[in-house]
């Protein structure tokens, strides 16, 4: 008799620094590489994972969603367990639990929170360096935030879409785009339906130049209107951006949009 198929989904963590990215590719470490050799050896069968969202190299996860099918029987209670000896030190599985067989993470998602971090200050922080991007000139708050919500809406984004893009409808909603200023520490909470390649890593660096005075916040909807990623400055550095949330339920998104005051 056949072993009976299991749909496990897996909360994943990982720091990017050494990573070359989520999807598997021929050169560098990636997230997918890692997972599907260590539950792999785990599962004592070949292991393909389902992702919910890519990241790019060197960007960090707190809330990344894969599944995989196995007919491995071990408790997924083990799982987070097993895999420790399998995984380097920089990837880790926050939760295991097994889910309906035709529960497809792509399908399901509402949502996506991002936040972007900046050190703010003269001097760097080498402790923190992995995960932000050091800004030396002092950035006018006032001009961010309201650069900000000229950004939230559903608006075409191509303006903020990556050069090399694979074609993707430029069209998304973004419900928050929300700057939070703590001592030199600026984080931007960026809350959207759907992203374009490397979208938020530009808005990041366009909220930059809109603090450094380079950009007005009102010339903002021109600049989306332009449609022309040419009309804005550089990309931001990837260690700044981190998956905070992938949402799958409409109730949870709008419990943290409130919380940002949305």
């Amino acid at each position: 008799m056949d072993a009976e198929q299991r749909n496990i989904r897996l909360i994943v963590a990982y720091d990017g620094t050494e990573l070359n990215g989520y999807q598997s590719q021929q050169n560098g470490i990636t997230v997918q590489d890692c997972l599907e050799a260590a539950l792999s050896r785990v599962c004592n069968e070949p292991i393909s994972i389902y992702g919910a969202s890519r990241t790019d190299a060197g960007v960090h996860a707190r809330f990344q969603v894969v599944t995989f099918f196995t007919t491995g029987r071990i408790p997924v209670a083990n799982l987070t367990r097993a895999l420790i000896a399998h995984l380097p030190p920089y990837i880790v599985i926050r939760n295991a639990e097994e889910i309906p067989l035709d529960w497809k993470p792509r399908w399901q998602i509402v949502g996506k929170e991002y936040v972007y971090t900046i050190h703010n200050d003269e001097v760097a922080d080498p402790l923190t360096m992995r995960y932000h991007w050091h800004v030396k000139k002092p950035l006018n708050h006032e001009a961010i935030v309201k650069g900000a919500q000229y950004l939230e809406g559903t608006h075409d984004f191509t303006t903020l879409q990556g050069a090399n893009s694979t074609p993707a409808n430029p069209v998304k909603t973004i419900y928050a785009v929300v700057p939070r200023f703590e001592g030199t520490t600026l984080r931007i909470h960026v809350i959207g339906d759907g992203f374009l390649y490397h979208m938020v890593r530009n808005i990041a660096g366009l909220l930059v130049d809109v603090g450094l005075g380079r950009i007005l916040p009102e010339a903002i909807p021109d600049l989306l209107a332009s449609r022309d990623r040419r009309c804005i400055g550089k990309t931001a550095p990837a260690q700044g951006l981190c998956l905070e949330e992938i949402f799958f339920d409409e109730t949870r998104r709008s419990s943290v949009l409130k919380s940002l005051g949305r």
